[in-house]
């Protein structure tokens, strides 16, 4: 499952899509907007994607997961638009049948979509705002 959303993270929803008899491991991995950054306070989050492009890089770096490591099945769900401090922006999930597989697709995961997918976070400060990461 890939998607990208305005709407708030159902990780309820997506662990039990994951669950399958044959898992013996699912790992997550949340990202979360936090307070600050580089000693500056953040107020709040605005992020923006080429959708379309986006959702097919995700899902090339699912496959290629999945070509990897044994993946029974794997979520990947990144928010869109203003995001308040605590909210999750970016969920990984993977299912496998042991957990070093899990724990390393995971993380290959969240990796790659920093590094290639065109999704782009903007800080907004009290005192102004900055976007992060512009270029995939």
């Amino acid at each position: 499952m890939i998607a990208l959303t305005a709407d708030p993270i159902d990780f309820s929803s997506a662990y039990h899509y994951l669950q399958t008899d044959e898992a013996g491991a699912i790992d997550f991995f949340f990202g979360v907007v936090r307070n600050n950054t580089q000693q500056r306070s953040v107020n709040q989050l605005d992020y923006e994607a080429y959708g379309p492009m986006a959702i097919r890089e995700m899902q090339k770096i699912a496959d290629q997961a999945c070509e990897r490591w044994p993946i029974l099945k794997y979520v990947v769900i990144h928010r869109t638009g203003v995001l308040r401090i605590g909210e999750m922006a970016v969920l990984i999930g993977v299912a496998t049948p042991h957990r070093d597989a899990a724990f390393e697709a995971t993380r290959y995961i969240i990796d790659t979509i920093k590094q290639t997918v065109p999704i782009w976070k903007k800080e907004l400060f009290a005192d102004g705002e900055v976007w992060v990461n512009a270029t995939p």
